[in-house]
């Protein structure tokens, strides 16, 4: 009822304890709250929250243009709503480092167990998008450092992102990483990467977590969980596949209503409305009024 039992610190410690054990921890990504408290229940280890996601969510482009307190306010409601902990995507930062101390902590007071801030220069864009440009090596540090210096919870997460492979090919993004740990960052996210291979050269090169992106018509070919375990990674997220599905049904949806005049035909692709109130747990709010769940609803 209402929001998780377990609070943002212990979140915090349990993610790390898990992600310390080198098994391969599955986040999809939400794309609202209601979608996370449904990853919880399927029985996955944590909720991403994408930057895609809550720039579409506005129906706005991934480049740059949600600012700190849209993605700190929607990424809130997002990771109160499950047990489970929510790393998000903080694009560069939101600014110059400065910026990027603030933006740590104001996801911590989110209540979010981690985020990543990436190496492209702003305007930013999607990182499976050709045209990416990077920032110098000196930048993309100081960037960590300044969000590694902020931090006040040691549990909270700070992953680097680095998008140099598509510019400058893995070895550049090796030596980046590399560089982005010495700088105090966690964890490691190499976006794009196109094989396995790949994948495994950077988990030969660092010694911290790794991230794996499992994001649909990409650079990477969708590999299985167990492929991205075989290899080493530590995290895997689909970031936008939940808000994918959902608008293809969405529009399939609108299709036939606009065809057929009715959506009869379509009920049972639908949750039905005893599955969402199970899934908000309305009888639980009977605990302080008896009037809220007194009925029932036929199956």
């Amino acid at each position: 009822m209402l929001y998780a039992q377990t609070t943002p610190a212990d979140k915090r410690a349990g993610f790390r304890e898990r992600l310390a054990s080198g098994q391969l921890l599955r986040f999809p990504g939400a794309f609202n709250p209601l979608s996370a408290r449904l990853i919880e229940r399927k029985g996955f280890d944590g909720v991403y929250i994408s930057g895609a996601v809550l720039s579409a969510d506005l129906g706005l482009p991934d480049i740059g243009l949600t600012t700190l307190t849209e993605v700190a306010v929607r990424a809130k409601q997002i990771a109160r709503m499950t047990e489970l902990p929510a790393i998000v995507d903080a694009d560069t930062g939101f600014g110059e480092p400065m910026n990027v101390a603030r933006t740590v902590q104001e996801m911590e007071d989110a209540g979010l167990a981690g985020l990543h801030i990436e190496d492209q220069i702003n305007p930013k864009r999607c990182g499976h998008l050709d045209g990416k440009q990077v920032v110098d090596e000196h930048t993309a540090l100081q960037r960590i450092r300044a969000a590694v210096d902020a931090r006040r919870d040691p549990n909270f997460l700070i992953m680097a992102r680095t998008d140099i492979a598509a510019v400058d090919g893995l070895d550049a993004a090796i030596d980046r990483a590399k560089a982005l740990v010495d700088a105090g960052a966690d964890a490691i996210f190499p976006e794009a990467m196109r094989s396995l291979e790949e994948f495994a050269a950077m988990r030969a090169a660092v010694d911290v977590p790794l991230l794996a992106n499992m994001t649909e018509f990409g650079k990477s070919e969708l590999f299985t969980v167990q492929q991205l375990a075989d290899v080493g990674m530590n995290l895997v997220i689909w970031p936008v596949s939940l808000l994918r599905l959902a608008m293809g049904a969405a529009d399939r949806g609108l299709d036939e209503l606009a065809d057929a005049g009715a959506l009869t035909r379509l009920l049972p692709e639908m949750q039905h409305r005893a599955d969402l109130y199970d899934l908000i747990d309305y009888e639980g709010y009977n605990h302080f009024d008896t009037s809220i769940f007194n009925f029932t609803v036929a199956r």
